[in-house]
């Protein structure tokens, strides 16, 4: 008995019987399924090839294929008695791989099914491997044994195997909330899929429309080629939408349509598109006071918040510091190729000692870059001195006009921040625009909507 993975072949006969011409090795493939009507039967998700017999109905060709709708990894070979160059080429145009004349082109037929059926199999086998791979390192890079990690976690293990349940990550900045979407994506049934990403906050809501919904050609002046939107490009796996509180209320209402739906349009397109996509939205802000303030739709938040997941800062962590630092000391060391350093009592106290409100990521940063500026084989004490992030607020020119210490304000905070604009802007308690202004040229005067 062969551990090779099952798979079928699917014979679509459009009118009188194929078993004459039917090579006997393709048999070995599977199940064959005389007389299935596309319209009729999903393709099933295991299927290796789609074999159609024109049956003397060469002509219906060009119009019947397209109704297959077979995936694209899913070839489609048609086996014909006529032998028409132009009828081929109109074939291969509606979709098909390939076309063979019967019965002179028998033996090329076979070669090509019986190659399809390999190269499925192969690519279902590679799938299991990385799904049982995904499985053992699910949350091997979420490095901590304090209670509140460990409780974050174990909710985490138990949706894990439920790839259409929403999941709502919160957590402050730098605390691993891609980190953890990522491991509910590889470690769940949806490995094998797309994993995509999207940052709400990083672009402006036009250009945030055409990424998630897709555009058509000419749906506006740049628009020169047709575009899928990240629904369509994350089907059948996880779209992860960070910053979701910074969604304009426009696209909130679309995005909320577009989840209750399971449907997208294109800009510029008449149809809708179907998807298969799991939500994983994550957010540094306290979601709740958002409904309350506005600036979140009531009935999205819901919509999103079926499995919340509280990722907590690292402050709150104990211990989990020291074990990240260990983690992150050899990471570096083998990337930089340096001698391992150990960590001494001395940099256990000055780790424990800083309040790390950047978390996971200013610690990142911070070891990396003692790593490399210690002397070999040691972690300095004083590269991990957290005064070097609180003295650029010493550097705020005064006297000075007040455009100019605003801006120098607005760059110090986000090298705070590592650059992170969002959180930048959270800290100073006005919003992303108006940061945008500052590091621009000073802003000028403030608006009402400049404050978060």
């Amino acid at each position: 008995m062969s551990d090779a993975p099952e798979v079928r072949l699917l014979l679509v006969s459009l009118s009188e019987s194929f078993s004459e011409f039917w090579p006997a090795a393709a048999r070995e493939a599977g199940a064959i399924l005389q007389g299935w009507q596309p319209d009729e039967e999903a393709i099933p998700s295991d299927t290796a090839v789609i074999v159609v017999s024109a049956g003397g109905r060469e002509d219906d060709l060009p119009t019947l294929l397209p109704r297959l709708a077979a995936p694209s990894d899913i070839p489609v070979i048609v086996a014909a008695a006529l032998p028409s160059h132009r009828l081929a080429a109109r074939v291969i145009a509606a979709g098909a791989a390939d076309y063979f004349v019967l019965p002179a082109d028998r033996d090329g037929l076979h070669d090509a099914v019986v190659a399809a059926v390999d190269r499925r199999r192969a690519a279902i086998a590679r799938a299991r491997l990385g799904h049982l791979e995904a499985q053992a390192h699910t949350f091997r890079y979420i490095v901590g044994d304090s209670p509140a990690l460990k409780a974050a976690l174990e909710r985490a293990a138990r949706v894990l195997p439920h790839g259409d349940a929403t999941v709502l990550v919160t957590g402050e900045t730098g605390t691993g909330k891609e980190l953890l979407a990522r491991a509910l994506h590889y470690g769940g049934p949806r490995a094998g899929a797309p994993f995509v990403e999207l940052n709400c906050a990083a672009l402006p809501a036009p250009l945030l429309e055409s990424e998630l919904f897709g555009h058509e050609r000419g749906a506006f002046t740049d628009a020169r080629t047709a575009k899928p939107g990240l629904f369509e490009v994350a089907d059948g796996g996880t779209l992860f939408c960070d910053e979701i509180h910074q969604l304009a209320p426009d696209l909130q209402a679309k995005l909320l349509r577009a989840l209750e739906l399971k449907t997208v349009r294109r800009l510029g397109a008449t149809a809708s598109r179907t998807f298969d996509v799991r939500i994983v939205a994550a957010s540094n802000a306290d979601l709740a006071s958002e409904v309350r303030a506005g600036r979140l739709r009531e009935d999205l938040y819901y919509r999103l918040n079926v499995v919340t997941l509280h990722l907590p800062p690292l402050r709150e962590r104990g211990d989990d510091v020291v074990l990240l630092a260990g983690f992150f000391v050899r990471k570096f060391a083998e990337q930089y190729h340096l001698p391992e350093p150990a960590l001494t009592p001395d940099t256990r106290l000055a780790l424990l000692a800083h309040s790390w409100p950047g978390n996971v990521r200013e610690l990142r940063n911070t070891i990396e870059r003692a790593v490399l500026l210690s002397p070999p084989g040691t972690l300095a004490v004083d590269e991990l001195s957290p005064s070097r992030v609180p003295a650029a607020m010493g550097r705020l020119p005064f006297p000075a006009p007040l455009a100019e210490i605003q801006r120098a304000a607005a760059h110090a905070m986000l090298e705070a921040t590592q650059g992170n604009r969002s959180e930048a802007a959270r800290r100073l308690g006005i919003s992303r625009a108006r940061l945008q202004r500052l590091l621009r040229h000073g802003g000028g005067p403030a608006s009402p909507d400049d404050t978060e």
